[in-house]
């Protein structure tokens, strides 16, 4: 199916059509978030496509033999299908069905993510070609993996990169918040697939907020969205603040949202954490002109009644974590690190 006319659906049901560049919607209430705020179905399929910039996009690409490499001809080519959202795209009048185009097998994911020639050539010679990795976005190497029937996301990360993301994870379940749930892998990090194959779908809030991350800005259009999200939202924030996380974009936090009835549901779990921490190296200890602290303290000024949303943070808690992690890191830096940032959020 080449780019140009076509329906947009959620599962079976029709919610717009694309024709002639122009947006006829069908459902108001099922329609994407990203078509709700720019009527554009070429600029939302260019939003679900793998980064072309990765290296193993590039041989992804080759093996399957794809003849158009731009982002909107890629996507298409699966039918614009996520394993995380029931949206996909089909010609208009086609009688395919949501179950024909959804994705079944992981059989691509060794070449999207280890790059090695074999994969490259067992997935050249293969006579498969619809693969989720066409539409698995972000800037790191990574695949989905099947496993016992449910999809996880493997990421390529060193040993800094992966106890920064563990820890996260950790910390931010022993403190109560809603987090996704990750695995050390081989070479890699592993996260389950928080929809649970799209039984709801996933918002990234660049549906809804472009690339704005101002912490006010996404209050307030969680106020009106979904309120039910704030607080999540600002526990996701108060994380990266304490673990000096500068890599929150609005491609990894966002909202889920049912599918069948397009009702927001409330805040996705906290993901996307190996830029945090030791990731890049031991940090300095932070001042009060950190960006981060600096940010944050500024959303609380505004709004004092957050400050009952966050938890106290403890030495014994941080070293608790360490312990079930048990990576060789240097623990005394950690601790002092995350209760200094703490301690100076106001």
């Amino acid at each position: 199916m080449a780019t140009g006319d076509f329906e947009i659906l959620s599962t079976n049901t029709v919610v717009a059509l694309w024709q002639n560049g122009e947006l006829s919607v069908v459902r108001e209430d099922l329609l994407p978030l990203f078509l709700k705020r720019i009527r554009n179905a070429e600029m939302w399929l260019e939003s679900r496509a793998i980064d072309s910039h990765r290296a193993n996009s590039r041989l992804l690409k080759k093996a399957l033999r794809l003849t158009e490499k731009d982002d909107a001809s890629t996507v298409i080519y699966v039918n614009a299908a996520t394993v995380t959202d029931t949206y996909w795209v089909r010609p208009i009048g086609s009688d395919l069905q949501y179950e024909e185009i959804r994705f079944s097998d992981d059989y691509f994911s060794n070449l999207a993510l280890r790059g090695t020639y074999d994969s490259f050539n067992k997935a050249a010679n293969s006579k498969r070609s619809r693969t989720p990795e066409l539409t698995n976005i972000g800037s790191f190497e990574k695949c989905w993996k099947l496993k016992d029937g449910k999809w996880w996301l493997y990421k390529k990360a060193n040993h800094n990169e992966m106890f920064s993301e563990l820890f996260a994870c950790e910390l931010g379940k022993a403190l109560g918040f809603l987090m996704a749930d990750y695995q050390r892998g081989d070479g890699c990090i592993m996260s389950l697939d928080f929809t649970n194959g799209a039984s709801v779908n996933f918002e990234p809030a660049s549906s809804y907020m472009g690339d704005d991350e101002d912490y006010e800005a996404n209050v307030q259009m969680l106020h009106r969205l979904c309120p039910t999200a704030v607080p999540d939202y600002v526990r996701m924030i108060f994380l990266d603040t304490i673990l000096a996380n500068p890599d929150r974009h609005t491609n990894n936090y966002g909202v889920l949202r049912d599918p069948h009835t397009g009702e927001l549901t409330g805040f996705a779990p906290n993901f996307d954490n190996n830029m945090a921490l030791i990731s890049r190296g031991y940090p300095k200890m932070p001042t009060k002109n950190d960006l981060l602290i600096r940010l944050f303290n500024e959303l609380l000024a505004n709004h004092p009644e957050y400050r009952e949303l966050l938890p106290v943070v403890t030495e014994e808690l941080i070293r608790n974590v360490l312990n079930k992690l048990n990576m060789k890191v240097r623990s005394q830096v950690i601790v002092d690190f995350v209760l200094k940032r703490y301690e100076l959020i106001l």
